[in-house]
């Protein structure tokens, strides 16, 4: 009795949390190589400072039509290879002394929080200076990571009375400009966490195609079988 009742209070409590945070609807698409593109610059640029995606190779960018030289040249920052992974130089022990907390690595980061909770963290953030970073986010309460993007997006403060995001600071993107970069980087991390997603629905498609094909004939040798028995 005392574990159903632990299984209902814990269901009880994560459908309470997940109505008080109203998600945006992320721009995925897996298909437009323009924008993972321009998502893998800004991850590389931005976020691969702190956080590694260790489960992903430079060389995957590839795929989605960047030249080995590009990635070179304007990519290859905390590698030697374009086969090494994307890994961070910075040390787990410097990190936590630095920020109170290591930086999680985000290679499946997409799979785990999704794609939904990603695009609207990365539009949450304002200026808190009670927060040691005097950073804080309306969708990941008291987030030890400071935005490193408001050169991009600006500065917002919190109505206390509306509880809503206020423009405080101009960035050097408009609104519509910073919401479309943070959905090339929202598109990325949901490529990233699976590269070749695509291609396995792809393979999905011709497997039932062929299992399809496969019942016409069965259920048409059964019936040649049958008459024969009659």
């Amino acid at each position: 009795m005392r574990f159903f009742i632990i299984i209902f209070l814990f269901i009880s409590s994560f459908s309470f949390s997940a109505e008080n945070i109203e998600l945006s609807k992320a721009p995925v698409d897996l298909t437009d190589n323009q924008s993972l593109q321009r998502g893998a610059r800004t991850f590389t640029n931005y976020c691969l400072n702190c956080h590694s995606a260790k489960y992903m190779r430079y060389s995957n960018l590839q795929d989605i039509g960047l030249s080995a030289e590009t990635i070179k040249n304007d990519l290859l920052f905390t590698g030697n290879k374009i086969g090494d992974t994307m890994s961070v130089n910075m040390s787990m022990k410097d990190s936590k002394k630095w920020f109170g907390a290591s930086p999680p690595d985000l290679s499946v980061v997409a799979r785990s929080r999704g794609a939904d909770w990603i695009y609207s963290y990365m539009r949450g953030f304002y200026r808190d200076p009670t927060r040691p970073m005097g950073w804080n986010n309306t969708v990941y309460v008291n987030s030890a990571m400071p935005h490193i993007l408001w050169e991009l997006e600006g500065e917002k403060i919190l109505n206390p009375k509306t509880k809503k995001l206020e423009k405080f600071s101009s960035g050097k993107l408009n609104a519509k400009e910073y919401d479309a970069t943070i959905a090339d980087l929202t598109n990325y991390l949901v490529y990233m966490s699976e590269p070749d997603q695509l291609k396995r629905k792809k393979m999905g498609y011709y497997v039932i195609g062929f299992l399809l094909l496969l019942l016409f004939l069965t259920i048409n040798l059964k019936k040649e079988y049958w008459r024969d028995i009659k």
